[in-house]
């Protein structure tokens, strides 16, 4: 098939996927120590606040993909929603990092501000990543899409990382409120301009049907789809590879390293395993089965987890090497899943006779989040285990909690998530079906 994809498109695309990512890792990664040490919020409160969010996640993701797969504009189905979208996001992830010294009512203020900016959050989410299922016709051309959003959600993951606890600094310490209000209102402006701008960019050149799907016939792209099925319960457990890092490193980098500045050298290890893996992600794909790939880079992974929680010990520069390889295969598995995910809404097309891009992929956005409240869950679960009291001196029990989080349980997801993989399947005269099906229907397009 022809190129259809400008350069300009692909940098927006990248662009975007950063800022969107460079909120969504700040969020992540601190929101949970911000809970617990600037607002005094218990790690049980702190637990159930995340929790409550994600069950109403549950009905909020799935009806917003099913409102973008109802929409029809002059823009296209997905590109209005990431023009007004992000304003919300900015707004509510300030919210989420301010203290308004309510005392007792901090729960509940806490609570309202991070389930609104969940909200935001898939408004943007879904029809981002579902962009890249209809910005080209050409398959190679998604596949690279797909790669260069993963490398700028990296890249903007690496910003956080690297950059996140300087920015704090720059307003104040780690241990005032202020300073992550000030640099999360940093954050929200750049990654919600970048947002903005890929609205502004991109084009959708594969047309939805003239007629709306209805939802019940829309969630047969999911009910129906057996591939997809399966690939979205692996999605469930891999994501917690990095989500449980994400919610742990600031307490591991503090309590076990014992420096905060240590999470610089951990997002370095992030930014050059995962671009990394990203980068050989495509060539990887061209030459070999993609649930193959997908299930070598989780073998490896686990290994690359697990082993330094036995052999790293005191050394850190051990351990960043390690983490530093686990990144690199996490990097394949994020790039070889979404292709799997396009290939899967490919699927439900030729079968089925629709796409369902906006429910298949607010479905992948759910589960993200199903995933994230999970490692907020184990991390708070493991807290109240370890008996945590912010800012007291850290014991042995503590560490080898951390350590535990930080290392094995990533490592264990890794080995979990390849178990459904073992049942997927789309062979190769499906997909040659698929490919001649998509030709004939598009080719006046």
């Amino acid at each position: 098939m022809d190129k259809e994809l400008k350069l300009r498109e692909k940098l927006v695309y990248t662009g975007g996927l950063m800022g969107q990512n460079m909120i969504y890792n700040f969020m992540s990664t601190y929101i949970m120590f911000f809970f617990t040490d600037l607002l005094g919020i218990t790690p049980g409160a702190a637990t159930a606040i995340v929790v409550a969010a994600s069950l109403w996640d549950a009905v909020n993701d799935p009806m917003m993909g099913a409102i973008a797969d109802k929409t029809r504009s002059r823009w296209g189905k997905f590109r209005p929603y990431l023009l007004f979208g992000p304003v919300f996001i900015g707004i509510t992830t300030v919210l989420c990092f301010t203290d308004f010294r309510l005392g007792t009512s901090a729960v509940a203020v806490a609570a309202i501000c991070y389930v609104l900016w969940g909200m935001s959050y898939t408004v943007c989410d879904i029809p981002i990543w579902a962009l890249s299922s209809v910005a080209s016709k050409n398959p190679d051309e998604k596949n690279q899409l797909v790669t260069l959003g993963k490398i700028g959600g990296t890249v903007g993951t690496a910003i956080v990382t690297v950059c996140g606890i300087m920015l704090i600094k720059a307003f104040g310490t780690e241990r005032e409120a202020g300073a992550y209000t000030g640099a999360a209102l940093i954050l929200a402006v750049i990654g919600g301009l970048l947002m903005i701008l890929t609205s502004l960019v991109m084009r959708e050149r594969i047309r939805p049907d003239k007629e709306a799907v209805p939802i019940r016939q829309n969630l047969r792209t999911i009910t129906r789809n057996k591939p997809l099925k399966l690939l979205m319960i692996s999605l469930l457990i891999v994501n917690l590879v990095n989500n449980l890092r994400q919610v742990t490193q600031m307490y591991f980098v503090v309590y076990v390293w014992g420096d905060s500045g240590q999470l610089i050298n951990v997002g370095i290890s992030l930014i050059i395993g995962m671009c990394l893996g990203m980068a050989v992600s495509p060539k990887l794909l061209a030459r070999f089965e993609k649930r193959v790939v997908y299930m070598w880079a989780c073998i490896l992974g686990f290994i690359s987890s697990s082993l330094p929680f036995f052999v790293a010990g005191d050394s850190i520069l051990t351990a960043l090497l390690f983490l530093g390889a686990s990144f690199a295969f996490t990097g394949v598995t994020t790039v070889s899943s979404t292709s799997m995910l396009m290939d899967g809404i490919d699927y439900s097309e030729w079968k089925l006779g629709f796409r369902g891009e906006g429910l298949v992929f607010s479905m992948n956005t759910l589960l993200n989040k199903f995933s994230a409240t999970l490692a907020k869950g184990i991390l708070g679960l493991g807290l109240v285990l370890m008996h945590y009291v912010e800012n007291q001196p850290v014991t042995a029990t503590t560490q080898w909690g951390f350590s535990f989080m930080m290392y094995l349980v990533p490592g264990i997801c890794f080995l979990i998530s390849m178990i459904p993989l073992f049942f997927y399947k789309i062979s190769k005269e499906e997909k040659d079906a698929i490919s001649a099906m998509q030709k004939q229907k598009y080719q006046e397009f």
